[in-house]
């Protein structure tokens, strides 16, 4: 079996100032948004048929458990960064209401297209406005939503400390930020057989379906890039937050982390 450690593993950053992860490829920062773009436009059709085959289902929980811990109610503004195909976008529509209005956002176009066209065919239009915007500069005013989600879509950011005090900016005082992303398993066993599966298993499985083993190979490698629960914790500090708490699933496959405005 391949060596999973990424090189580095012990330090989230990068080795200067003007370079970055790309997986475990060393990038130029100002090359990283066009090869993610590239990967997410690659697997826009395929995307929800592949995260339930990759999650076996258990993304669709992982989801529910977000929103129920948003505390979004009727008449609020909702921002879903990354919001990709829609489906906290969904949920959050039905919570908010006519008076409400949720913003789908997603830096990459094919996302947004899919994403406007399944929710459309789903009757969900009305409260939803579609965004296609960069997470390090959201094109919103400050002090503008009760709450702010990301789902997925943190470890794709370059500069995810200049994202996380953007998503800080334009969320009320007292707003919610909830970032859900794939995390650090606590358990040993559980971290080796996740780390062949999704070396193995993953490439494999986009291979087949979507038709493109190395996007799904570049994401089994962000995830290990991704800081670990504590540190992110610590990120969303520094970003201006308060009551910062991570929530692990799934043994710290997915951990759930969410922060308050002041």
């Amino acid at each position: 079996m391949n060596n999973h450690n990424p090189p580095n593993a012990d330090s989230q950053a990068p080795a200067t100032d003007d370079v970055t992860h790309f997986g475990y490829r060393s990038v130029a920062k100002s090359e990283k948004a066009s090869q993610v773009a590239e990967v997410f436009h690659s697997v826009a059709g395929k995307y929800d048929l592949m995260n339930d085959l990759m999650s076996m289902g258990i993304h669709r929980l992982w989801k529910r458990f977000t929103v129920e811990l948003s505390g979004v109610r009727p008449g609020h503004q909702v921002l879903d960064i990354a919001g990709g195909t829609g489906d906290l976008t969904m949920k959050f529509s039905d919570l908010v209401g006519p008076q409400g209005k949720v913003v789908l956002a997603d830096i990459n176009e094919s996302m947004l297209r899919v994403g406007r066209s399944r929710l459309t065919d789903r009757g969900y239009i009305g409260n939803i406005e579609y965004v296609q915007a960069d997470a390090e500069h959201l094109p919103f005013p400050d002090n503008t939503f009760n709450a702010v989600s990301i789902a997925f879509g943190l470890r794709n950011v370059t500069d995810k400390d200049q994202a996380l005090r953007d998503m800080a900016r334009v969320l009320k005082p007292g707003g919610k930020l909830m970032v859900l992303e794939f995390s650090k398993p606590s358990n040993p066993l559980l971290s080796k057989a996740y780390d062949a599966y999704s070396f193995n298993a993953l490439p494999l499985m986009g291979q087949l379906i979507a038709g493109d083993a190395g996007s799904y190979q570049y994401l089994a490698e962000s995830i290990r890039m991704h800081p670990d629960q504590d540190t992110l914790k610590g990120m969303m500090e520094a970003a201006g937050l308060v009551n910062c708490k991570y929530h692990n699933m799934t043994g710290g496959v997915v951990a759930l982390h969410t922060g308050i405005k002041p």
